[in-house]
């Protein structure tokens, strides 16, 4: 028993130092609606962790949500640490976690209408967040939707969230070590 215990900390200790030595790294998944984003981003934090974070982004809209979520939780399985954040993702202290970060245009979303579709105030406190959370040293895999591909929407409302998703794609893509474009399925990198 004591010899057991003595190989977990061990275990621990050595995990621990891992993650405190683990450098920081960002790591954009982009592409069209289902194009297999998700699913990349889901089989890449399992080649880099045993046990990944899952940090859903999206707001429960209804009790049939809730269950749909709770759903996608159980088929993630017990390996994934599962948080629901609408916003304020820096609030969870993640260093030295792999983390999927799902989805950037949900997260967006929260913002555009909490500031009554303000486009421009919606990017500055998403850019603040994002630069807030990503301070931490762990490896960060966000996943986007790229919603500008199929012209331009006829109503207003619309074409500020377009430009908002847009803008702070580019924002994260530029700070990002990595993205990665998904077409049909297939990871194609364009960065890193």
């Amino acid at each position: 028993m004591c010899k057991l215990s003595f190989e977990i900390y061990n275990l621990c200790l050595s995990l621990r130092t891992q993650s405190l030595n683990m450098e920081k790294k960002i790591i954009l998944i982009t592409g069209g609606q289902r194009s297999g984003k998700s699913g990349y981003a889901q089989r890449l934090a399992l080649q880099l962790s045993e046990n990944p974070v899952y940090l859903a982004t999206s707001r429960v809209w209804d009790e049939e949500f809730q269950k749909r979520i709770e759903r996608h939780q159980r088929d993630r399985g017990p390996q994934w640490t599962n948080i629901e954040e609408e916003k304020m993702l820096s609030q969870h202290s993640l260093a030295g976690r792999v983390i999927v970060i799902d989805c950037v245009t949900l997260w967006s979303t929260n913002f555009f209408f909490d500031n009554d579709s303000n486009a421009e105030q919606a990017l500055l406190e998403l850019q603040q967040e994002f630069d807030r959370f990503t301070s931490q040293q762990a490896t960060f895999i966000f996943v986007t939707n790229e919603i500008g591909l199929g012209g331009i929407a006829e109503n207003t409302l619309q074409r500020r969230f377009t430009d908002l998703q847009g803008w702070i794609n580019q924002y994260i893509a530029a700070r990002a070590d990595e993205v990665v474009w998904m077409v049909s399925g297939i990871g194609v990198k364009i960065k890193g």
